[in-house]
């Protein structure tokens, strides 16, 4: 079999994040010819074709040139862990890339921006904020080491792991009839004036548990901002539900009050959880990362006591 170097397999496994060849090469400092040859040089080693380069239709792998892709890719990132490995010694050295769903960003990430590199100085943390559509395309792609999302409707192909948990909760102008109970429960809110939050999954799931006791949400406004929906509570306009968050300031982004209360019987319980695909290993520094993560967000959430350990990966 010809030789193929480390070079060939980065530059394919960068493949999949690219809709053409041009773009590819522009990204990885290359002629568009001299990628092309490259590919040629590898599908002949391979004996197999890889991809279909078409001017008309941009660049489209093969289902040989995916899984091929995958592969490069965990041989390149362990091949970097090797060299870290080398000159770090006993610490962490090098990047987590780390992606965060954003209805929850601001409450967790400056928690682990400020706090993990004193623990470890060593490790730059690099942040993508998204929807999970735009995390777990960007997990596929290898532009993403770990994701920090609900633990909801998550697709096959991932590890996962629990950081805390969560459950949607009441908001309420402090006037609101229902501000002073000390729960509250859905047929209490069904006629009400509902602030919705428009997002997924949550938008179906809120939806669905109104559907489960034959009820409706009374929608006054549906917004796909959370820092608008308790804006518009706080404002008196309705109601909000939202998922629990850790370091939640209850008052408005305009400094107004917002009173929050637990639903009775919960709704929608699930956990934040780091994932990563199944088939790649989770470097040392992204693994420190969600035990770090874990242990200063997982005291929140009513199950925090008896959470999972950090340390244990589920498979979903």
């Amino acid at each position: 079999m010809a030789d193929v170097s480390l070079r060939q397999l980065e530059l394919f496994a960068a493949l999949p994040n690219f809709a053409t060849l041009s773009a590819a090469a522009a990204h990885l400092h290359l002629s568009e010819s001299a990628l092309s040859q490259a590919i040629t040089s590898l599908e002949r080693a391979v004996g197999e074709q890889l991809c279909v380069r078409r001017k008309a239709r941009g660049l489209t792998l093969t289902p040989t040139g995916q899984q091929f892709a995958r592969q490069a890719r965990q041989i390149v990132a362990d091949t970097r862990e090797l060299v870290l490995d080398a000159r770090r010694g006993d610490e962490l050295r090098g990047p987590v890339k780390l992606g965060c769903y954003s209805t929850f960003a601001a409450n967790v990430l400056p928690e682990l921006l400020e706090g993990f590199p004193e623990r470890h100085p060593g490790v730059r943390i690099e942040v993508m904020v998204g929807t999970n559509e735009e995390l777990f395309s960007a997990l596929e792609a290898g532009r993403l080491d770990v994701a920090l999302v609900y633990d909801v409707s998550l697709p096959a192909g991932y590890r996962k792991r629990r950081i805390y948990a969560t459950e949607l909760e009441a908001h309420f102008h402090p006037d609101h009839p229902l501000a002073e109970a000390d729960t509250v429960d859905l047929p209490d809110l069904a006629g009400e004036p509902y602030i919705q939050f428009h997002a997924t999954p949550g938008t179906v799931n809120v939806t669905d548990a109104f559907a489960a006791r034959g009820l409706a949400p009374t929608i006054a406004a549906s917004v796909t901002e959370v820092g608008l929906v308790e804006a518009l509570v706080g404002r008196g306009l309705g109601y909000g539900l939202l998922m629990s968050r850790p370091n939640a300031i209850r008052t408005s982004v305009e400094g107004r009050p917002v009173v929050v209360r637990p639903l009775d019987p919960p709704v929608t319980v699930s956990h934040v959880v780091g994932i990563w695909p199944e088939d790649l290993t989770l470097t040392p520094r992204a693994s420190a990362l969600l035990d770090f993560a874990g242990e200063r967000l997982g005291g929140h959430g009513r199950d925090a006591p008896g959470r999972d350990a950090p340390g244990r990966d589920q498979r979903r």
